[in-house]
């Protein structure tokens, strides 16, 4: 704790009360989290110089532990987002002899910053939330209390800050405030909050009891922090469970699994599980730098070695065998957007789950949530720091949990694959029945075996560039070639697609994700029965021809950039859809209000403007060729 000797000397607290608390401190612009924590900082410091050179020369007291007081540099989390892009946790240490040792970080503030806000959270005991009390609850003071729940702060502490400016009628408005913030935290279902009227210019009930405000009798918001009761034994009391995160070389005589346990004890001879494949095993071997141990619990990094050739790589889980967490490949989450562009239903994002990072994509939101209201609101999409419920379907099993039995196993980040910008947190809530219905059905006759019978290797050579670019026609030359060299080949192409498999999609962002995404579909159906699959489609998108590209076996994706400047294909323009797109009569057209990503590396670059239809199409059949074909 801050106090640390006063505490042993006046309350008789024993070593071994003394714990780790994690708490940040949030709330809107200006309600004073960093001036609260300066005068946390330096009241406390001033009590323990006070202390110490007043105990200085009693040993028996101090023991050897006299001097170990640590005080880091307080850094104020708006500086360092400014400078760094980071909010920085500032810890301090104090003497072991103290009650308790904290963890603070100082979150910014600002909307734009909520990202910040949320990572501090997320390793959190604790949320001291801010209101002026000038000023009363604002949206941002709704929204980080919001997402401290969602996150799963258990302990939450209404500061109510800048009382000095309020000192005539302090009571009545701190009785007005609680009484405000405990409407809101019913109406949300928050639960519970210890509420306390503070002056962090002054230091009125930050560490000492305030003579300003004598109707409070409190506890003063040191106390309060002291106070708070810290689980530190609920990984330990969980099933075995630890995260693959590096294995050594299949070709290497000594075969072990390294990473952090996250839950539970383990030791050689235990039965446990390989998910998500489900292989049981046992364990053989606990390693470290040190050599071989007896046993190993939650907290400690080891090299597991298991008995029997088993197929475990990074991103599985060793777990207990008779307790393992559940596998599933599609949810029901809530999502924090975090980023300034909208959540794109459809679009594969990468989802990061602990040591597993795998392809997802999410559905319309069920409904986003209003925070200052609570209601439930019908949403196409979440924009920057929208808070809303969606179902999401990974391209794989994942190990998980729900976010309120296991943060590490429930809750996950998104990166877009493009940029590989974190865009959004989310917490799981429970996997959707469906996914865990569903299972592969193995069968006899796979793709290879197609594939030998036509003589072949499958392939995709997917086609993409501007409308009037000439996709269509290099693309019916390339299946004609194929043809004359009995190879089994289909085109696919856009116009075509769409009177029939999807007629019922228009031209909106979200439906060419998806136009393109059951295009892929059908690309990975015909290239596993065997098939040479020419692609012709506009697909504007860069993140969903990656999106294709990781459906079908590596080296048999031909990206083919049909490259032509905008003003040669308006000039083209053999259907007229430029004319109509300028004009107005045609909405979301790429190149005129729809922007075309062009490819950044694709196997084939190819200028129309510079090469013939025929030179084109005997180009994309040599790289055809030199895949195995």
């Amino acid at each position: 704790m801050l106090v640390g000797i006063d505490s042993i000397a006046n309350r008789g607290a024993s070593p071994e009360r003394k714990s780790l608390l994690r708490f940040i401190t949030c709330g809107s612009v200006d309600d004073g989290k960093s001036t609260l924590i300066g005068r946390l900082l330096y009241d406390t410091r001033q009590i323990f110089d006070d202390q110490i050179r007043a105990l200085e020369t009693d040993s028996a007291r101090l023991g050897t532990q006299g001097k170990a007081i640590d005080f880091a540099l307080l850094v104020d989390g708006l500086a360092a987002e400014r400078e760094q892009g980071i909010t920085i946790d500032v810890a301090y240490r104090f003497c072991s002899t103290a009650t308790r040792k904290f963890v603070i970080a100082d979150t910014p503030g600002h909307e734009q910053y909520t990202r910040n806000m949320i990572t501090g959270a997320s390793t959190a005991d604790a949320a001291v939330i801010l209101i002026d009390a000038t000023k009363g609850i604002l949206t941002q003071t709704r929204r980080h209390s919001l997402l401290v729940n969602l996150i799963g702060v258990r302990h939450r502490v209404l500061a109510v800050n800048k009382m000095d400016l309020v000192d005539e009628d302090g009571e009545t408005r701190f009785a007005e405030i609680v009484a405000d913030y405990r409407a809101f935290a019913v109406q949300a279902g928050l639960g519970e909050f210890i509420a306390i009227p503070v002056a962090g210019v002054r230091g009125d009930n930050v560490v000492d009891r305030s003579a300003a405000m004598p109707w409070y009798a409190g506890p003063t918001l040191l106390e309060t922090l002291e106070d708070l009761e810290v689980d530190t034994d609920a990984a330990a009391r969980a099933p075995f469970c630890m995260p693959v995160q590096w294995v050594n070389r299949p070709d290497s005589s000594f075969r072990g699994f390294a990473g952090l346990i996250t839950s539970g004890a383990t030791e050689p001879g235990d039965s446990v599980r390989i998910l998500p494949s489900g292989v049981n095993s046992t364990v053989a071997r606990i390693l470290t730098m040190d050599g071989d141990l007896s046993n190993a619990r939650a907290g400690q990094s080891v090299i597991l070695t298991l008995t029997g050739e088993i197929d475990c790589a990074r991103g599985d889980f060793i777990a207990a065998a008779n307790d393992p967490p559940a596998v599933a490949d599609r949810f029901e989450a809530s999502i924090v957007w975090l980023d300034s562009d909208p959540l794109v239903p459809s679009r594969t994002y990468s989802l990061k789950l602990a040591s597993q990072v795998v392809g997802v994509t999410l559905q319309t939101p069920k409904y986003e949530l209003n925070v200052n209201t609570m209601e439930h609101l019908a949403a196409k999409t979440l924009k920057l720091n929208g808070i809303g419920v969606t179902e999401l379907a990974t391209d794989r099993p994942i190990v998980f949990a729900p976010y309120t039995e296991d943060k590490s196993l429930g809750g996950f980040i998104l990166i877009d694959r493009v940029t590989n910008a974190t865009v959004a947190c989310g917490m799981i809530h429970f996997a959707l029945r469906r996914s865990t219905n569903i299972h592969w059905q193995t069968l006899s006759v796979d793709r290879a075996a197609r594939a030998r019978l036509k003589n072949q290797r499958p392939a995709v050579a997917w086609l993409t560039g501007l409308s009037g670019a000439g996709k269509s026609t290099i693309a019916n030359l390339v299946e004609k070639k194929l043809n004359r060299m009995n190879r089994h080949s289909f085109l696919l192409d856009g116009d075509n697609i769409r009177h029939g498999l999807n007629k019922d999609l228009g031209f909106t962002e979200t439906d060419r994700i998806e136009n393109i995404r059951r295009v892929g579909e059908v690309a990975r159906l015909m290239s596993d029965a065997g098939l040479i699959v020419i692609a012709a489609f506009i697909s504007p998108f860069r993140a969903e021809r990656e999106m294709v590209r990781a459906m079908i076996p590596r080296g048999e994706f031909l990206e083919v950039f049909i490259d032509t400047s905008l003003a040669e294909a308006e000039r083209r323009d053999v259907k007229g859809l430029y004319a109509k797109a300028r004009a107005g009569e045609l909405k979301n057209f790429t190149g005129i209000d729809s922007p075309y990503e062009a490819p950044l590396a694709p196997e084939l670059h190819i200028d129309t403007t510079a090469m013939s239809a025929e030179a084109a199409a005997n180009a994309i059949v040599e790289a055809l060729l030199d895949l195995g074909n």
